[in-house]
């Protein structure tokens, strides 16, 4: 019998997720200077994580030998006072957001129970649902009303089986938010589980921030990360907020170590440094709005607005999405190719936040490959 035999039968199923290309594949596969290529794929902060957290790494490097802090109070301590939420309705995980999304599917789904899922959206919410056994609902985000959220097919799926809804908001990969309406309407029809995953929420409008929902609903779940504006992609920080109830569920199934010694001391740091945090923020919104104009003056292109550090675009001048995703990586460009985003047809693509270098170079060879 060899190991094909032994795995298990939804695992066959499942294709690999598909990550953005980094710059050393890039640079390997088409021959180009590293220092010249730009990478606008993964949703990353441009500018990096606080200069303040290199020093601190340094100094606890003496400490690698020992295992971290199951729970870390400062980093609890941190995270409550950026959030304005007590401490015991906060999980972090060491994966970033993906650990605390498996974790609640690890607590809730039982062979045959539902999970909702609008598309397109973030492909993690249906990787983890269907490796515990849920049985996916589709619902949808309207291409042709601007990518809004349906609710009436999120509503009209929930059955008594439903123990999760996963809403992304702004949503990955169109940028656009959830009318908060339509979200309460939502949580107050059912008492699933509604997971409102706001990994870029820092990016969007104050009132767009439903974190405090938390403390309103028993069924709530918000997802956060320091993945975005605190440039800690690498580090894999991640956190939930919730119910107590919930944490305290959560944290029983939990990996104890999960979090590094090194990734809570960037994470610690990274609050701390309330200066460069709001410089990033301020910086990624302003390139933002340079990216949005400068692509709205090509005709060939549908450029959707946006409330996070990425714009979805439309590519309308007879190429699919992979043909011009390659063009562009010809030139040293790295945009995230949305084919395979349930959902969406093949003609999408997804650009990040650059410096205002890399946003000049970015569309200048825009300019090349459109016209």
């Amino acid at each position: 019998m060899s190991i094909d035999d032994k795995v298990r039968s939804i695992v066959k199923e499942f294709k690999a997720y598909v990550p953005g290309k980094s710059k050393e594949e890039i640079a390997r596969n088409y021959g180009i200077d590293p220092e010249r290529i730009i990478k606008l794929g993964s949703n990353e902060n441009p500018w990096g994580c606080s200069p303040k957290i290199e020093e601190k790494l340094i100094n606890e490097v003496s400490n690698l030998h020992q295992y971290p802090q199951p729970i870390n109070p400062e980093l609890m301590d941190e995270i409550s006072k950026f959030t304005k939420i007590p401490v015991e309705n906060i999980i972090v995980g060491g994966d970033g957001a993906d650990e605390v999304i498996d974790n609640i599917m690890r607590i809730l789904i039982d062979e045959g129970d539902e999970v909702i899922i609008p598309i397109p959206t973030f492909t993690q919410y249906a990787i983890s649902a269907k490796i515990h056994g849920a049985n996916i609902k589709w619902a949808k985000f309207d291409e042709e009303n601007g990518f809004k959220l349906d609710v009436e097919s999120v509503l009209n799926n929930i059955t008594e089986k439903t123990k999760a809804i996963f809403l992304c908001t702004p949503n990955n990969p169109t940028g656009n938010v959830i009318p908060t309406e339509d979200i309460k309407k939502i949580v107050e029809s059912t008492d699933a589980l509604v997971m409102i995953d706001h990994a870029y929420i820092e990016y969007s409008k104050e009132e767009y921030d439903l974190t405090s929902w938390a403390l309103k609903y028993d069924n709530v779940l918000i997802l956060r990360t320091f993945s975005k504006v605190f440039g800690l992609a690498g580090q894999r920080v991640g956190y939930g907020v919730t119910s107590k109830k919930v944490v305290d569920y959560m944290m029983r199934i939990k990996p104890i170590f999960s979090l590094t010694r090194a990734s809570q001391v960037s994470a610690i740091t990274a609050l701390l440094d309330k200066e460069f945090f709001e410089k990033c923020l301020k910086e990624g919104i302003e390139s933002r709005e340079e990216i949005y104009n400068g692509l709205k003056k090509f005709k060939q292109l549908e450029v959707y607005p946006t409330e996070a550090n990425y714009m979805l675009v439309k590519v309308k001048n007879g190429m699919n999405s992979s043909e011009f995703c390659e063009a562009l990586l010809k030139k040293g460009v790295i945009v995230r190719d949305c084919y395979s985003f349930e959902g969406l047809e093949p003609y999408y693509f997804r650009v990040s936040i650059g410096t205002s270098e890399e946003n000049e170079r970015f569309l200048k060879i825009m300019s090349e490959i459109v016209e």
